[in-house]
């Protein structure tokens, strides 16, 4: 989950990693470090513990590096507290070979003890350190090159991991490695960018090679070669970027996550016209998935992790509903584990922001050793998921900054709606005017969420008043459920509060003895059927002293006899309730972190893509 960036040109190369690095924060803010190189003088390395701005001042904005090759890194701790000890880049006993490192490296005490036969020194609690010092070990025993010792020391390493290594004997080179964490390069004249995720350098070049699984990557200025893990030469094509490279900027919000959720009728609308024709029929022939082979799914698994499982979780109502297929869904974490019985008749969907989470990826391989078909709903182009999924469908969230996911979020729920209509209608569960009528109510979505949007001024006032909240409970039922689970997290994200979704009917089994004078209560309740049983669920609570919050459709006003504070939103068909009930439940996430004074964008412990186990 760390950030990495490389530079490789003529210019001086700290302000630019230092710039790259701002954009990568979110991947990590432990630590963070420079190493530069000025042709064949010795490498300066400098590292500072806590936020980018320590690096930016200890090295004067990069202007006192000089060097026109260097790597950068900020972390994201897993091995080792953080300090500037064990922060990144790590370097071999005499500087030989200094790298950093994104990921996990599981073996790391068995390769600890063989350098240790082998007399070398270790000085930090880092397993990157160890993976530093096997590729010196390699390169000083074999004398093959960069490559070759790159190549062996991946053959010994378990794990994942991304790395960016700079020798000693090749003063103007950068290598490249990863197995299962992301990498991207890029190629602007004579200058060549390297980074853990694609805002570092689109401000330089929009045309970008993804290095494979297994692969490694010599970057020259202005030239990139590509290795498979046999040494062997590799060709790959460029793949271009549309991302506005502004989007990945401000754009005068305060904070990445309130422009995000701004951004999310622009990314509703976008997600939906990749697939709806303008005859309003949906077109999936892109994803690779034709009619017959809808017709033979007998079950849907759905995993994912975080946001990503909310959107399974809401997701098993709708396709259940609509198209009559069993759906489980799964956190991916747990899904291997389990040893899973998986229909061949099934498909399996995999759901991810980044499409390289690590849980998730892991599922999607598991799945496919099964011989199940695959499907990734992902944002990134280009990534792990994407090109490891038989199908792939692709939320036009463009790129999403804020730790916190709002957008990616929402375009997930399109990609679902889109696949359960259309699987629906090739199934014969709806008819065509039923398929009309909620593709019509489908364009609405990004109309309906700019005029909650509108509103937001009533849930900051309600986020001040609560903002010492201690404790607060979410319930809903049904699909309800699953949007309170988002809401829920979204508060412990980004406000620290703690916060817990449960079924409503559950509150009885246990829950309802939390339940004090002064707690807060938010109940969902957009599912006409269930308004009745979640309502008499929340006066429970506030019988025994609970202060309410409720969020349903316009017109049902009667509430407000009952509820404290109620927030409205549009009707639409119950399918997509969840589209518009999430908007102010991640406001009033935002909102109470602003009013704590905490930064909302990069949440404690927390980082973007989550790439280690």
């Amino acid at each position: 989950m760390c950030g990495i960036v490389g530079f490789n040109g003529y210019e001086q190369a700290a302000p630019i990693l230092l710039e790259g690095l701002t954009k990568l924060e979110y991947r990590g803010y432990d630590s963070a470090g420079l190493a530069v190189r000025n042709d064949a003088n010795d490498v300066e390395l400098v590292k500072a513990k806590g936020r980018l701005r320590a690096l930016y001042e200890k090295t004067n904005g990069g202007i006192a590096m000089q060097g026109t090759c260097g790597i950068g890194h900020t972390r994201w701790a897993t091995h080792g507290e953080p300090n500037e000890n064990n922060a990144h880049p790590h370097c071999s006993d005499d500087r030989n070979v200094v790298a950093v490192h994104n990921g996990i490296i599981e073996n790391y005490k068995e390769l600890q003890a063989k350098l240790l036969r082998h007399d070398y020194k270790f000085y930090s609690q880092t397993d990157t350190e160890i993976a530093v010092k096997l590729i010196d070990y390699y390169y000083k025993k074999y004398k093959g090159g960069p490559v070759d010792a790159i190549a062996r020391a991946m053959m010994r390493i378990r794990g994942s991991y991304a790395l960016a290594v700079l020798f000693k004997d090749y003063p103007n080179e950068i290598y490249t490695a990863r197995k299962d964490s992301p990498m991207v390069i890029g190629i602007a004249g004579d200058e060549t960018f390297m980074a853990s995720d694609v805002p570092a350098i689109l401000k330089y070049t929009r045309n970008v090679y993804f290095i494979g699984n297994m692969e490694i990557a010599r970057l020259g200025k202005g030239t990139v070669e590509f290795f498979n893990i046999d040494r062997e030469l590799i060709e790959k094509e460029p793949e271009e970027i549309t991302w506005d490279a502004e989007a990945a900027e401000k754009g005068g919000f305060e904070h990445f996550m309130i422009k995000e959720i701004h951004e999310q009728p622009k990314a509703v609308r976008d997600t939906i016209n990749t697939s709806v024709n303008e005859d309003g029929t949906i077109d999936l022939s892109p994803l690779g998935i034709d009619e017959e082979e809808i017709r033979k799914y007998t079950q849907i698994h759905i995993v994912a992790c975080g946001s990503a499982y909310h959107v399974g979780m809401v997701s098993q109502y709708i396709i259940e509903d609509l198209c009559r297929i069993p759906v489980r869904v799964e956190l991916a974490s747990e899904f291997r584990y389990r040893n899973p019985i998986l229909d061949p008749n099934g498909l399996v969907i995999v759901i991810s922001q980044s499409g390289e989470t690590a849980d998730s990826l892991a599922a999607l391989r598991e799945a496919k050793s099964k011989g199940i078909p695959t499907l990734g709903i992902v944002n990134v182009i280009g990534s792990s998921i994407a090109r490891e999924a038989d199908h792939v469908f692709y939320t036009m969230a463009g790129p999403e900054i804020a730790v916190a996911t709002t957008k990616a979020y929402s375009a997930q729920l399109i990609c679902i709606y889109l696949l359960a209509i259309k699987f629906a209608e090739v199934r014969g569960t709806i008819d065509t005017e039923k398929r009309d009528q909620m593709i019509a109510e489908l364009r609405t979505l990004p109309y309906k969420i700019e005029r909650i949007l509108e509103d937001k001024e009533r849930i900051q006032w309600f986020a001040a008043k609560f903002s010492n909240a201690k404790d607060i409970f979410f319930i809903g039922r049904g699909i309800d459920y699953g949007i309170t689970m988002e809401g829920s997290l979204k508060m412990k994200e980004v406000s620290y509060i703690h916060s817990e979704a449960y079924a409503a009917g559950e509150l009885k089994h246990g829950t309802i003895s939390l339940v004090e004078d002064g707690t807060l209560v938010i109940g969902s309740l957009t599912q006409k059927e269930l308004y009745e049983k979640t309502l008499s669920n929340m006066l429970e609570c506030k019988t025994r002293g609970a202060y309410l919050m409720g969020i349903t459709s316009y017109g049902n006003y009667s509430i407000e006899d009952s509820a404290d504070f109620t927030v409205y939103i549009p009707k639409t068909d119950p399918h997509f309730a969840t589209s518009l009930a999430v908007i102010p439940l991640q406001l009033l996430g935002y909102y109470l972190s602003v009013t704590k004074g905490l930064n909302v964008d990069k949440p404690r412990n927390l980082a973007k893509s989550v790439t280690v186990e």
